[in-house]
């Protein structure tokens, strides 16, 4: 018997050293620890508060276990002990039930409110970058409706500047997601959703699908690239000058399942489709085959 306490001893006392471990290999990977705009920092805030407050939940359970298993342990002098019957206890069922409704309302006051605020530009001075998002099998395809320019797999954004993201897709559900500028939201055939980000500092962000779309989900990934105003404004005007022009039948080439590079073009399909209105894939695939047929 005692072997076997040592045993389960010296398990325990490796479960510390293996935690930090496992903490250390994931901590360069978990970008989502490490916020670079103002609504990852707020998502960032709320992981730690509800992180914080579960654990002091899990801790004060497993104090009061400890305590009732000492204390009430059976032994020798109270072997023959048997406990009244108890037919209720008002005051017990009150408290059992209060405290659950208080748990949950800690976690979710918080929540809401983190969450109505992030539908809002976090500077109400500073006008929003418009960028339209169209999700395709498998690549990610950006519009500037302003600054008439389109981009393929990576898309440029003035740093401290809101960002104003247009979700929709063509064909199967995608979720647009940098983790380090701010949480996830979906991009969905012939609707329209919006996620407004923005990242404090120039830099290079990672962004992806998190949501399975068939077998080059695992490629669907995109580059988010923040530049200070000056050079986004020199990107801006470089691209309008000496990029191409994208026409009707190379859309609908980029469109189709598969895999393709960066691309840059001086135009956008806006001009002649928008996939989140209701119903219009339709006038879009019969549009698209006669223009292939044009360049053909």
């Amino acid at each position: 018997m005692q072997q076997v306490k040592n045993k389960v001893w010296k398990w325990f006392s490796l479960l510390p050293l293996s935690l930090l471990l496992f903490l250390s290999g994931c901590s360069e990977n978990m970008v989502v620890l490490h916020p670079k705009g103002p609504v990852a920092k707020s998502q960032y805030e709320l992981i730690v508060w509800s992180c914080g407050f579960m654990a002091f939940i899990i801790i004060v359970v497993f104090v009061l276990f400890t305590i009732v298993l000492i204390r009430y342990r059976e032994k020798p002098e109270n072997a023959d002990y048997e406990p009244p019957e108890e037919e209720g206890n008002t005051l017990l069922e009150i408290v059992w039930t209060a405290i659950p409704i208080l748990i949950v309302t800690a976690l979710a006051i918080p929540t809401v409110k983190t969450t109505f605020a992030l539908e809002k530009p976090t500077q109400k001075d500073v006008k929003p970058l418009t960028i339209h998002v169209t999700a395709a099998n498998w690549k990610w395809i950006f519009s500037y409706p302003e600054q008439n320019i389109e981009t393929v797999n990576y898309v440029n954004i003035p740093e401290d500047v809101p960002v104003k993201f247009k979700l929709t897709s063509v064909g199967p559900m995608n979720s647009f997601w940098v983790p380090e500028l701010g949480g996830q939201k979906y991009a969905m055939d012939s609707m329209e959703t919006e996620l407004i980000l923005q990242a404090d500092h120039p830099g290079s962000y990672m962004g992806r699908s998190a949501n399975f779309s068939g077998k080059g989900f695992t490629h669907m990934e995109f580059e988010v690239v923040a530049q200070t105003k000056d050079d986004f404004e020199k990107w801006v005007k470089e691209v309008q000058r000496t990029a191409p022009k994208l026409n009707k039948g190379k859309y609908a080439n980029i469109l189709k399942p598969g895999l393709v590079g960066r691309m840059t073009f001086s135009n956008t399909h806006l001009e002649w489709i928008d996939h989140a209105e209701q119903n219009s894939h339709d006038h879009m695939s019969m549009s698209l085959e006669e223009d292939v047929c044009e360049t053909k």
